[in-house]
């Protein structure tokens, strides 16, 4: 993209022809005052400013005061035809780059903003890599050593590298932005911004303009121009979280953009290319939204490149003690708590409530005991409400299917089906014990809540399914 450049003077001659000669390569705006240029300072993400320092009533002085408090400040020039050395002394006292004499040279004029966007692109490299060795985003930001959670680092080291669509599904609170953002982090992207967009949180009125900008008048309150998330993510990664709830007129615009790579912003006709990845996620069935018609069969078939499955918190139970501690570990350190332990029958109940909020509940009640605790032990007494019923709601369980009946042999019945069904949760339960006791029946037994004989007449009885682990390591 080119840089973007604001262009303040009060004298229209010398606004059009700067304009003109720096068009090509800069996206330019052209202010008149001090009012109109701060309005577009706050409105688009400039790059450079060029302003005389002189501006009818106002000082140039006092734009650039303005510039250097925005969040992140444009490279700012004063020009005048009134220099003098202690002029040139105070712009830079103010934060100004360069200083330079009307009349202008335009080709010292071209020449200074190359040098000053040269600059700053190499600013923005440098706080990009320092961003990045910090740590943001990437697996290491997930928890998790089940089966089914090793399954889905595979899938994102295998995507990340690509630039695929990516549609992530899962109950709310699985983690699904976490995913997205280990896709970003993980890929050849991740110098480029993350920007997030969450559908169901924006009415159809503002979708379309969030998503895609609008120019100035497009509609009542549309008071300047405003770029818009695609354009903001240009060169890196846009999430759409809960894409299900997005309207069917915007369904459409998104997914000719997807198609021609292309945006438009609402009330202009003029196209802008944009490189933007698409990683999105929602707790519906897009799947069954299609059959319904609520959402558009071809967006989701562009959209569904590759798709992530998260599961349910309560269907990878040996993640929940692993969780629990490292979360202990880090709101400790967050409220100003000192370290803090969770008690053995704490633990024992975390592992058996269903948790219908998955990962973010788990945190939110974990942070809910550090707080409450006065100990360095956090029990059961120090959980929330819903922790204290004697009867929680038992988890469910993913199991492995089993082989379908070979021709000739009889489908069990419904009752010895159901048998069946226990014995499948019940070896699955063993088989992720003992995968995360690295083979180790004492250990597993442990995890388990049963004594080590029970667990080996339990393997024996199914050695089969346990070959891996008859033997311990």
């Amino acid at each position: 993209m080119k840089p973007v450049l604001l262009i303040v003077d009060d004298e229209r001659a010398t606004r059009n022809a700067l304009s003109m000669a720096l068009e090509e390569g800069y996206e330019v705006y052209a202010a008149a005052n001090g009012k109109s240029a701060r309005a577009l300072l706050e409105s688009e993400p400039v790059d450079l400013l060029l302003t005389d320092l002189r501006l009818g009533g106002e000082s140039g002085m006092d734009i650039i005061d303005y510039a250097m408090g925005l969040p992140q400040p444009p490279t700012c020039i004063m020009m005048t035809a009134y220099g003098s050395p202690d002029t040139a002394a105070e712009a830079k006292r103010h934060g100004a780059y360069y200083f330079l004499t009307k009349p202008l040279n335009l080709d010292e004029v071209e020449l200074l903003l190359k040098r000053a966007a040269h600059t700053r692109s190499l600013e923005t490299r440098n706080r990009e890599l320092t961003r990045r060795l910090q740590p943001v985003g990437g697996l290491d930001a997930m928890l998790g050593d089940s089966p089914e959670m090793q399954v889905i680092f595979n899938r994102i080291r295998q995507v990340a590298p690509t630039n695929a669509s990516v549609l992530i599904e899962g109950e709310t609170g699985t983690g699904k932005e976490l995913v997205a953002k280990a896709l970003h982090a993980l890929s050849a992207r991740h110098e480029g911004k993350f920007v997030a967009v969450n559908c169901a949180a924006l009415s159809p009125q503002l979708m379309e303009s969030e998503l895609f900008g609008h120019e100035k008048g497009a509609f009542t309150g549309a008071l300047q121009r405003r770029i818009g998330r695609f354009e903001e993510a240009d060169g890196g990664t846009l999430f759409l979280d809960e894409i299900g709830e997005m309207d069917q007129p915007t369904q459409v615009k998104l997914l000719r953009t997807l198609a021609e790579r292309t945006i438009e912003r609402v009330g202009s006709n003029r196209p802008i290319a944009v490189n933007v990845r698409i990683i999105a996620a929602t707790h519906r069935d897009l799947a069954a939204m299609v059959q319904e018609g609520s959402f558009r069969q071809d967006l989701y078939q562009r959209l569904n490149v590759v798709q992530i499955q998260l599961p349910p918190l309560r269907r990878r139970t040996g993640d929940i003690v692993l969780m629990a501690n490292a979360f202990v570990h880090s709101l400790c350190e967050e409220n100003h708590k000192e370290p803090k332990s969770l008690s053995r029958a704490l633990l024992e109940r975390l592992r058996h409530y269903s948790w219908p909020g998955n990962v973010r509940q788990l945190r939110s009640a974990i942070e809910h005991g550090v707080v409450m605790s006065e100990g360095g032990v956090i029990s059961l007494q120090d959980m929330p409400d819903y922790l204290q019923d004697p009867a929680p709601e038992p988890p469910e369980a993913a199991a492995p299917a089993d082989p379908l009946p070979q021709p000739g042999q009889a489908s069990p019945a419904p009752a010895a089906e159901a048998d069946l069904n226990l014995a499948r949760v019940e070896r699955h339960t063993i088989l992720q014990a003992l995968h995360r006791a690295a083979g180790n029946r004492t250990v597993a037994a442990a995890l388990l809540g049963i004594d080590r004989r029970t667990l080996q007449r339990k393997i024996s009885a199914a050695r089969d399914f346990f070959t891996p682990y008859l033997e311990e390591p």
